[in-house]
């Protein structure tokens, strides 16, 4: 996992002219965010086995992102070099964790385990996770 204070230069944008879509989101509103997820994933033809995987994913960054952050939360998406990005962003500021013993905050480490990348970028504009899914095999 990257924690970079500045992301590289485009990290997160999304190729030119690439469809973008967009959810904003608050608590009540995590089955919406699992649905868009799988939608998604099935849209850009992702292997069945491996959606819900991406499901978890996404839903362990969403939940730390109303839970932790602030809401209302956003999430974006696009397909570039074949892979289904995915962006969460909050304006909440970043506290690293879990500490030892906890039970929880294990979200961004399951959504690492689970992406083939994770970048975290965090500053006084928020806190934003960006992940990358293969696609179609």
């Amino acid at each position: 996992m990257n924690e970079d204070a500045e992301p590289p230069s485009g990290f997160t944008s999304p190729p030119p002219g690439a469809p973008v879509k967009r959810l904003s989101f608050r608590l009540p509103d995590l089955p919406r965010v699992r649905r868009f997820a799988e939608d998604e994933a099935r849209d850009v033809g992702m292997p069945e086995e491996a959606v819900g995987d991406f499901v978890i994913a996404v839903n362990e960054v969403a939940t730390n992102a109303v839970t932790h952050g602030a809401e209302p939360a956003s999430l974006r998406t696009w397909v570039a070099n074949g892979n289904l990005v995915v962006e969460v962003h909050d304006e909440g500021a970043w506290r690293p964790g879990p500490r030892p013993g906890a039970v929880g905050g294990m979200g961004l480490w399951v959504a690492r385990l689970l992406s083939s990348d994770l970048a975290l970028r965090v500053g006084s504009g928020g806190s934003t996770v960006t992940m990358r899914f293969p696609g179609k095999e």
